[in-house]
């Protein structure tokens, strides 16, 4: 049964990756609050958001034949009002070790929408003949913009996370009808690979360095998103619209530049690109782990998701450069990889934050920006060995 408007094929995925942003996007302003409704540290809270990590990671390994069985159509439209319902329940938590175990299914739900979405903006860009990629992540980061102001108005007005988190079950479930109640899937792309990929890819030395050159965008990002707020409220005491606004503001940037970021990889290099974000992931990292004044701290947040916007998807294109191997498994061990940084590192980073203070959370990205500088020459196209015929 089809509900909802009639959307071109795009639009749906564009609205697809705002409405999972959206819904994940409403957890993170609210950090400050649930962790003083835990009355916990820094170090017990990141541990607890490895919850939704582990969640991921066993999602994305196993789940892609239990959804080729039950259809993308019925497992998309259940999972994101699924989400938002799993999102209400865990923020009842009353303790680390419960938010762990209550963000295990979040998890497992996020990697489903993950697979299905992506796999869609894949197949619809090559059904319509142009770039829609960069584009689609760029409404993942509206999304996340807009839960990141919503929660910052709803935090100073001095609704709990609890009622916030049940407030977003009616709304993303209606979205979901209204936006995407006539989704059907693309089809598959004509003479794609039939063979099953493998549940672990191998990194080979030279996927290993492209790792390191979006590693500082993984970490980072997940820090802006993890610990921007509790940051704000640690550093400058910010009110609770201010901190929300942190989380906000990183994505709102990131947004707007993944949007243009194709242009730009077009009109210059690869490398050159790159080392340009890299420069101003570092700028900024450099402003929030120094920053004396409240408003030097947001401008370095701002920077941040300017400079980790497009760095893994450059990768990812270098990576299917490669001769090596087969492209999907090169691809495979990138995102396996980075997607584990992305999920563990910034979670992980509660620890630093909580023994040497949560500056930390953001300074320990210095040195990996500068790795990351030293390999961008490995975003260079690979071009094939042009063979001379023997005489």
């Amino acid at each position: 049964m089809s509900f909802g408007i009639h959307l071109p094929p795009q639009i749906k995925v564009f609205g697809a990756f705002f409405i999972y942003s959206f819904c994940m996007g409403s957890l993170y302003p609210r950090l400050p609050a649930i962790q003083s409704f835990m009355g916990v540290g820094e170090g017990a809270l990141g541990l607890s958001l490895v919850g939704a990590a582990l969640g991921t990671l066993i999602s994305l390994t196993f789940a892609g034949p239990i959804i080729e069985r039950i259809g993308y159509r019925r497992t998309l439209l259940a999972a994101l009002p699924l989400l938002s319902v799993l999102y209400a329940i865990a923020v009842w938590a009353p303790s680390p070790l419960t938010f762990f175990l209550l963000l295990m299914p979040v998890g497992i739900t996020i990697g489903c929408i993950e697979l299905i979405i992506n796999l869609e903006a894949d197949r619809v860009e090559h059904a319509i003949g142009r770039r829609i990629m960069n584009r689609a992540h760029a409404f993942w980061s509206f999304g996340f913009f807009s839960a990141g102001m919503v929660g910052s108005f709803v935090a100073q007005a001095g609704v709990s996370p609890q009622m916030h988190l049940a407030i977003m079950i009616p709304v993303i479930t209606v979205a979901t009808l209204i936006f995407l109640g006539r989704f059907q899937p693309a089809e598959h792309r004509a003479g794609g690979s039939t063979e099953a990929s493998p549940r672990f890819a191998r990194p080979t030395l030279s996927i290993i360095v492209l790792v390191l050159v979006c590693l500082p965008a993984m970490i980072l990002e997940g820090a802006g998103i993890d610990w921007s707020a509790i940051y704000m409220r640690d550093i400058f005491s910010a009110a609770p619209f201010w901190a929300g606004f942190a989380v906000a503001l990183g994505a709102g940037t990131q947004a707007v530049t993944r949007f243009f970021a194709d242009s730009f990889v077009e009109r210059w290099s690869p490398v050159v690109v790159a080392r340009g974000l890299l420069t101003i992931l570092g700028i900024g990292t450099m402003l929030v782990f120094f920053a004396p004044l409240q408003w030097l701290a947001y401008v370095g947040l701002a920077l941040i998701g300017v400079g980790t916007s497009a760095l893994f998807p450059l990768a990812m294109s270098a990576a299917a450069q490669r001769t090596d191997r087969p492209a999907a498994v090169n691809v495979a061990a990138l995102a396996q990889i980075s997607f584990v940084s992305f999920l563990l590192g910034p979670p992980l980073l509660g620890y630093i934050a909580e023994h040497f203070g949560i500056r930390w959370a953001f300074g320990i990205g210095i040195p990996l920006v500068i790795l990351g500088l030293l390999f961008a020459d490995a975003l260079s196209p690979r071009r094939k060995a042009k063979t001379v015929a023997a005489e």
